[in-house]
């Protein structure tokens, strides 16, 4: 192995420390609560040693963003190839939002951070471009799911809503718990809104007329 390949090497492990210690940051304080320092210190750097690796606290997220949106990709590419009837697969979609909540939510808090005015202030044109094509790419999944059970003029809506739901019910969830109250949807409310919303896109064969 070569000087120059071993730098490289050197260079990607350190870069993937630092992901790895802004992702279980994130997880435990959330987006606003992760820092560039705490990230350096959680890696055992300096913070000038974390900016030669990442020029900025975006940067870190971009990056991270990235990886959430390609494990999204992956596992609807996985729901979309299995052998189940179509509702199912719906249903499955459901949970698997549910999953990466519950296992990786730091990609959640990735995910909403977006929606802050001062998100992307910082990214150049071309990643904006990038991310908007890659999530745009997981919403014509979703929506390629979608039509398997309704017309395709109503798919992509529905996977909007599907998506919108579910993050609006998560984030219902998290205020009532930071306000000391008790939680709510619970899970077993989470499945009851996902029969209600299946029940109004795929409903079940006899039951269409009581919509």
């Amino acid at each position: 192995m070569g000087i120059q390949e071993r730098r490289e090497r050197e260079r990607e492990a350190r870069r993937k420390a630092v992901l790895d210690a802004a992702r279980a940051i994130l997880k435990e304080r959330g987006f606003n609560g992760t820092t560039t320092k705490q990230i350096a210190q959680r890696c055992e750097l300096s913070e000038a040693t974390l900016f030669w690796y990442f020029k900025n606290k975006d940067e870190i997220f971009v990056s991270l963003l990235f990886e959430g949106i390609d494990f999204m990709a992956k596992g609807l590419e996985e729901i979309i190839s299995s052998n189940q009837p179509p509702r199912a697969k719906l249903a499955q979609l459901w949970r698997f939002f549910a999953q990466v909540r519950s296992e990786y939510p730091e990609y959640f808090h990735i995910f909403a951070y977006l929606s802050n005015p001062q998100s992307t202030a910082g990214i150049s044109k071309e990643v904006k471009a990038e991310l908007a094509r890659r999530s745009g790419d997981n919403f014509r999944r979703c929506a390629d799911l979608i039509r398997e059970v309704v017309s395709d003029s109503r798919a992509r809506v529905i996977a909007d809503l599907l998506w919108g739901a579910f993050v609006g019910l998560m984030v219902l969830r998290d205020s009532r718990q930071n306000l000391d109250a008790v939680p709510h949807p619970n899970e077993k409310e989470l499945e009851l809104a996902l029969d209600l919303l299946l029940e109004g896109i795929a409903p079940r064969p006899g039951n269409e007329g009581s919509r």
